[in-house]
């Protein structure tokens, strides 16, 4: 991760050197853009920290932890198809789980049904692309992120 915001800050440096115009317009957008979610990425934050406060570690890894990969695999899956949750929220909360011990196949099907299923956001889909296409599109959807999660379960070595 350093060297992520190592090379943002060099990268930024040159920009900043070749049109400081432009670099500072960009800036002023990011800080725009980036106030406006961070109310929902606070409440969000609050939220995930309540209840992973309100369930101990042994809760969540008896229900998502490494003792039965299909179910907690499939009940994680159907969490993230029927929650409705930005990436930059998902990603952070996939790490405190990846800390109490979660497996990176559970987290796959989690985070990979989050973002391509949609129960959730189903009406409005449905309004879009009609309801026959958008369940066919969710089920496929649905079925990918397993196939995903299963492949993530083979190349970290928890399954086989």
């Amino acid at each position: 991760m350093p060297r992520i915001y190592i090379i943002t800050i060099i990268a930024l440096f040159i920009s900043f050197l070749t049109n400081r115009k432009k670099t500072i317009q960009a800036l002023q957008i990011a800080l725009k853009k980036f106030s406006a979610i961070m109310p929902a990425f606070l409440t969000m934050l609050i939220l995930i920290s309540i209840v992973i406060f309100i369930f101990p570690d042994k809760v969540i890894i008896k229900y998502l932890g490494h003792s039965s990969h299909g179910y907690s695999t499939i009940l994680a899956a159907f969490l993230g198809s029927i929650t409705l949750m930005p990436g930059f929220i998902t990603f952070p909360l996939c790490n405190i789980l990846l800390e109490k011990g979660v497996s990176y196949m559970v987290l796959s099907a989690f985070s990979t049904t989050l973002m391509m299923v949609g129960i959730m956001t189903f009406p409005i889909e449905k309004a879009y692309l009609g309801t026959k296409v958008t369940i066919i599109r969710n089920i496929i959807s649905f079925c990918i992120a397993l196939c995903v999660a299963f492949i993530t379960g083979i190349f970290f070595g928890e399954i086989f």
